[in-house]
């Protein structure tokens, strides 16, 4: 496929906002589980952070995130030199491909439109290999590593979502460093989109890194610690990469008050004990509250949401409109290649919420 512009109708969730003027009422009125973000949203430590912060307004924020980097670097052992916080990791997704002149990228898919929208704006073109179907979209490893051995052309980069967004699936760390190991004498970057991975953390490769100096790291605040709003991020790479990189970013990126929010975030483990163990329950349910609904298929998924199929001949956008109008947003995956018309995508929600979009879906299918 092609490089380009994907429009943002094709990108995101979460847009609560247009959904409530279409809707006609608050934001507050609408249950998003268009977006996966915790379901316990920030933590506390967080919100009195933000309101013992506002002094820090009236000046510039700290250009180096420096509080923030010694914290991620105290965690995993890693040199602070290996960081660099961006306005979220979308902000360092689109400067990637313009700071390594990535021209020919493959991607992992189906996933996260935004990688080929990024290359593409770079003057970049993407190919993607498609997880099957039957398979239950597991990432294929193996044919990736056959498809960049085989090309006439080198790739400049691979692109993978570990887990994947929007099939839930990961990929083992084994099998991943294997895949390194096997394509490194074709010299790709191995860029590797760890936005969920605090749901599944067997799955990193961030204690890994310093072996692998082609392997790049991108991570957000967004899931897992609940301020998509403030904007925070940050990617992990070699030092000598990673300050190339720093080189394209524009001055004072992150604002003051999303680094001391993801900082507060890092330091309460207490919050992060709940949100691992209220995820994990209520995806146990929701996806079997799911499967026994009539013609219904829910994928295995290790992050904190669920990749669902509605019965044929039932489409996606039919059953997001009549969600919609009973105050639910559902992500609407039948636009992503490799997916099929009937595919939705929900986050994982508070219990009453989620029994809520079971009741609603079943009465739906019920009248379908």
């Amino acid at each position: 496929m092609g490089g380009g512009v994907v429009s943002m109708s094709d990108t995101h969730g979460g847009n609560l906002y247009q959904a409530a003027r279409e809707q006609g009422c608050h934001p507050s009125n609408l249950v998003d589980f268009s977006a996966s973000i915790n379901p316990l949203g920030p933590s506390l430590s967080v919100l009195r952070v933000l309101r013992r912060g506002l002094w820090a307004i009236r000046h510039y924020p700290d250009p180096q995130a420096h509080e923030l980097v010694s914290a991620l670097s105290r965690r995993s052992g890693l040199s602070p030199s290996c960081y660099l916080v961006g306005n979220g990791s979308a902000e360092l997704l689109y400067l990637l491909p313009m700071a390594l002149a990535i021209k020919n990228a493959l991607i992992i898919g189906p996933t996260f439109s935004e990688y080929k929208t990024a290359i593409g704006r770079a003057g970049g073109i993407s190919t993607y290999v498609m997880a099957d179907r039957a398979a239950e979209y597991r990432p294929p490893i193996e044919r990736t590593r056959d498809q960049i051995r085989t090309a006439r052309a080198p790739y400049d980069a691979v692109v993978l979502c570990n887990p994947n967004s929007p099939t839930g699936q990961p990929v083992a760390k084994y099998d991943l460093l294997r895949f390194i190991d096997a394509v490194a004498e074709r010299s790709p970057w191995v860029i590797i989109d760890e936005s969920f991975i605090e749901f599944a953390p067997e799955y990193s490769l961030l204690r890994e890194l310093p072996t692998y100096p082609r392997l790049l790291i991108l991570r957000s605040f967004t899931k897992f610690y609940g301020i998509p709003g403030l904007r925070i991020g940050y990617l992990i790479g070699q030092p000598e990469v990673v300050e190339h990189v720093r080189r394209w970013q524009p001055p004072w990126s992150v604002n003051a008050l999303a680094q001391a929010a993801a900082l507060a975030a890092l330091r309460d483990s207490g919050h992060r004990r709940k949100s691992l163990a209220l995820v994990s329950e209520e995806r146990t349910k929701l996806s079997a509250a799911l499967s026994a609904i009539d013609g219904m298929r829910v994928f295995p998924s290790a992050a904190n949401f669920l990749l669902v199929e509605l019965p044929a001949p039932l489409l996606a956008s039919d059953v997001i409109t009549q969600l919609r109008n009973s105050a639910l947003l559902v992500r609407d995956c039948s636009t992503v290649p490799g997916l099929t018309p009937q595919s939705i995508r929900m986050a994982i929600k508070t219990p009453r919420e989620n029994n809520r979009l079971i009741r609603s879906l079943e009465a739906l299918l019920q009248r379908s």
